[in-house]
């Protein structure tokens, strides 16, 4: 073969059957980010109960009522399911009669860009199945929902587990919506919610669209009703078509740029470095009592970021000075910039450096969650 030119035979052959976009896309098939819960840049596998907060990276876990629950990765240390070595769990925590307007639930939402293809909202609309492996100390009928970012359009559904503390394959067909706004840009472009316990006013008929807010369906079973009933899951996967296609198992790598752009660490529970002593970032003496400290962030982020961090003293000519207040005075989707007050007095101009002191938890945590 003579350099410069193309066979069409070799190509031909590494490229049959693919077709990218919605449809039957190869790359980025699956919608869901961190679908089998592998990373956990927040909690390092620690528990939390906190509600209306990030577990695993892109799972929430949303409730209308406080110390119902605890949420871990790999909660009970259960076996995953074959292929996989992490899952979501949920343990309740007592035997909760939901009300009316109550509602439990993890949920994942996915930004514009990542579902602009699927055309919902118009005649166009395409469909999509949802997929995952489910894990219960209980049994019966169990529902979700999908979700516009109004909540205008709401998709609830139903599935089965049969087999109490068995691994369990559930497949969901769902028609797109055709009709209200569905955003395509940076906004939320679809919520998918997986219920943990909801009221009347959250249920409702499963396979249907409805302009009233759903996140699961009436007489599903409550996980929060049980005390110490759990709940596991993983392989959560959302795809163009009227069927589920095995898990897309993107690399590591990948997978945490991908969750990066929604929330990055540095220092604390997050990958590499050293822990004792993470460099946030490192700037100059803006005034005697001031420091411009610029962070380089590891990815661009879905917007400006906020920022939030454990690290109480900035070190300025080597010496550090108790931080008083942190002011973000120009940041970008992928620069911090930082002006730092503190209790200390030094030289206008000195080199300052952010950084944690002699701490394992030290962090600075930047989000841009949807």
């Amino acid at each position: 073969m003579a350099y410069g030119t193309i066979n069409a035979d070799v190509i031909q052959s590494s490229v049959t059957g693919v077709s990218l976009g919605a449809g039957n896309a190869t790359v980025f098939k699956n919608r869901i980010i961190n679908g089998d819960m592998r990373i956990d840049q927040r909690n390092a596998g620690a528990s939390g109960t906190a509600i209306n907060s990030y577990t695993v990276d892109r799972w929430g876990y949303a409730a209308s009522q406080s110390s119902k629950g605890t949420w871990q990765q790999n909660a009970g240390s259960v076996t995953p399911p074959v292929g996989y070595t992490n899952y979501l769990g949920f343990t309740s925590s007592s035997a909760y009669t939901v009300g009316a307007s109550d509602y439990f639930m993890f949920f994942q939402y996915i930004e514009g860009y990542n579902v602009a293809d699927l055309a919902w909202g118009t005649a166009n609309a395409k469909t999509v199945t949802l997929s995952f492996q489910v894990y219960s100390s209980l049994t019966g009928t169990f529902g979700g929902s999908l979700n516009n970012s109004a909540n205008t359009q709401n998709y609830p559904f139903s599935y089965s587990i049969s087999v109490a503390n068995t691994w369990t394959t559930i497949s969901v067909t769902i028609a797109g919506s055709t009709t209200a706004t569905w955003l395509t840009t940076s906004g939320i472009g679809l919520m998918v919610r997986l219920s943990l316990g909801a009221g009347s006013t959250y249920s409702g008929t499963a396979g249907s669209w409805s302009a009233t807010q759903y996140f699961t369906v009436t007489s599903a079973v409550s996980v929060v009703g049980t005390n110490g009933a759990t709940f596991y899951i993983t392989g959560v996967q959302l795809e163009v078509g009227s069927s589920a296609t095995g898990f897309e198992f993107r690399d590591f790598g990948n997978e945490l740029i991908k969750c990066q752009r929604y929330y990055q660490q540095i220092g604390g529970n997050s990958f590499g470095g050293n822990p004792l002593y993470p460099i946030i970032g490192n700037g100059f003496a803006f005034s005697t009592t001031q420091c411009d400290i610029y962070v380089p962030l590891r990815v661009t982020m879905r917007t400006t970021p906020t920022i939030t961090s454990s690290v109480t003293a900035v070190q300025v000519a080597a010496t550090p000075y108790a931080v008083t207040s942190v002011a973000d005075v120009g940041s970008t989707y992928n620069t911090m910039f930082l002006r730092i007050s503190t209790a200390g007095t030094f030289v206008t101009g000195t080199g300052a450096l952010w950084s944690g002191s002699n701490s394992a938890t030290s962090y600075g945590a930047f989000s841009s969650e949807l």
